[in-house]
């Protein structure tokens, strides 16, 4: 359950919408995941709570439409490669519009195991590694410690 969040400036929500839809599309072609996995979500910090060289990113210029900073993180599973990791950072910061004059553009992965993310699926809490938590059974041979 790939999961990217992006704290930037306000976007408009329709340009949240088509990048988020953007990724889903990318992830479920080059990473082969289901496209209700993917959990895209935007964060706008307040003002000045962004600093890079000690300067708030709002000090710096921001040409009419580009990206003045965003910071990314990107929680994927531990079995994604370098070419994987390397080809999604490089398609968010085009979804994004990353261009010369963006001031700061930080991405970060976060290796998650799908056992350590649970979800509600059916009405149950389950992990994302299972199918079925709500129905298993909670005997000691079925689930050792």
């Amino acid at each position: 359950m790939p999961t990217i969040t992006i704290r930037t400036d306000p976007i408009a929500p329709g340009r949240r919408r088509a990048i988020a839809v953007r990724l889903t599309r990318w992830l479920s072609t080059r990473g082969h995941v289901e496209p209700a996995h993917v959990l895209v979500n935007f964060e706008e910090p307040s003002p000045q709570s962004t600093y890079t060289g000690g300067l708030p990113v709002e000090a710096f210029p921001r040409r009419q439409g580009s990206l003045r900073h965003a910071v990314v993180t990107c929680r994927i599973g531990p079995d994604r490669d370098e070419r994987f990791r390397t080809d999604l950072a490089h398609e968010v910061a085009d979804a994004l519009g990353v261009c010369p004059e963006t001031a700061l553009f930080y991405l970060e992965f976060r290796a998650t195991s799908p056992a350590d993310v649970y979800i509600v699926r059916r009405g149950g809490l389950e992990r994302a590694n299972e199918r079925s938590m709500t129905n298993r059974s909670t005997s000691s041979e079925e689930n050792p410690t």
